[in-house]
Order: structure tokens, then sequence, then C-alpha cells
């Protein structure tokens, strides 16, 4: 279990509230909050409970909805500094539709009680707006995951995808399987995997074993226009 102090610094950074709200509520956070490791491959929210807030110290995370018949759409992913309130049901009551949280590669989270999140921001009407903001934030991420599967080609969604990859990252090489990027995207391998095709035969990237090395991020960018 973390210290309170280092709960502190981390809450510090990401609530803007953090230093205007009473020493006894700061206690009460830093008391409902716990240090967690998630192995890869772990589901740690299946949308039928309160998970709480959930606070990506390393590693990736990843939210997406079901089908009744099994198949999943990626609305976004986390990655260290991000926050997720979504898993916070009982904090935003107007969420109606389930969410899943699924663990990329193994990951280290500060996670705050989901009961305890709710009481504090009941108390403090400045903490329910920053919860209510930060996800209507996330849907405007959802929107464009929807934007792109509804009315974006399939090549200029791969070439946002690999670009916006390689921003995040800092690299030219995008180190996840055809099998990943097709999750991510809500497609199929096949599709991936062809499409991938088509850009290594007009050069703009090399496909291999070690994954996806960007060769002409000028000619990428165009597709992404």
């Amino acid at each position: 279990m973390a210290a309170r102090t280092e709960f502190e610094t981390v809450y510090q950074e990401i609530f803007p509230f953090w230093s205007r709200i009473a020493d006894t509520d700061r206690d009460y956070i830093c008391q409902n909050s716990y240090e967690v490791a998630y192995s890869k491959g772990m589901n740690i929210h299946d949308g039928s409970e309160c998970s709480g807030v959930i606070f990506v110290r390393s590693g990736s995370l990843r939210l997406y909805m079901m089908s009744d018949e099994g198949k999943d759409i990626t609305l976004y992913r986390l990655h260290r500094g991000d926050m997720c309130m979504l898993s916070a049901s009982c904090v935003l009551e107007s969420i109606t539709f389930d969410v899943f949280v699924g663990v990329e590669e193994d990951s280290e989270c500060y996670v705050i009680s989901g009961p305890a999140f709710a009481a504090f921001a009941k108390r403090n009407p400045d903490i329910k707006i920053f919860a209510l903001e930060a996800a209507v934030s996330r849907f405007s991420d959802v929107m464009w995951v929807m934007q792109q599967i509804l009315f974006m080609s399939m090549d200029k969604r791969l070439a946002i995808f690999l670009a916006d990859e390689s921003a995040r990252t800092g690299s030219d090489t995008i180190k996840l399987t055809h099998g990943q990027i097709a999750l991510y995207m809500g497609s199929a391998r096949e599709v991936v995997s062809r499409m991938l095709k088509y850009f290594a035969n007009e050069g703009i990237v090399k496909v291999s074993r070690g994954g996806i090395q960007i060769l002409d991020k000028k000619r990428l960018r165009k597709l992404t226009i």
C-alpha cells in the first residue's frame, strides 16, 4: 500500500480542486485509495459493478463495449497518466451502458474506491463537475471512433492509427500484431493485413515480425487527410 504522501503527490497533479478541499476530505480520499498491479489479459471491469476511479501509473488498459454476440469495439486506450472515470458507475449514475476494461500489458494503477469517490463528490459539487467533464472528454474519443468506423475508408483509418501510435510512442516502429491493430480499430485481422500489404507495396511501411516500420511519413500523413 502506498503512503498518503505518494497518493497526494499524484492527486495534486490530477485534480485541479485538490488544494481547495478540506484536509479531512484529502485524508478520506487517500485512505480509500490503493495501489494495484494488473496482469496482461485480465478483465478488471465488466460494467456490472462500480470498480472505482482508475489512474494508470504504467502499462496500458483498453476500454471497450461488447455486443450480445461477443463482438467488441475498442472505445479508447489508457496509458501512463490517464484516468478512467467510466469504471466508476456509482459516480456517474447517468451512464447506463456497460463498459469493459481489459489489461493490454502488465500495469500498475492507483484506484480510488467508487463508493468513497461518490460520497466525496456528493459533498463537493466541484468534484462532481470534474468527474462529468472527464467523462464527457472521453465521449469525444468515443465519437471519433464511431466516426471512423461509420464514415472513413479503411486506408484512411489505418493511416490515422499508425500516425497516432507513432506520435504516442515517439517511434517509427509500431510494435503491435495485425490482430492487435484490428482489435483497436474495430476491424478484422485479415482486412488489416491486406491493407498493410498494400501500404508495404507502396513503400509507405515495412512489415516484419518486429512490427510495422513507417518508411514514408509524408505519404502516410497524406492518407490521413
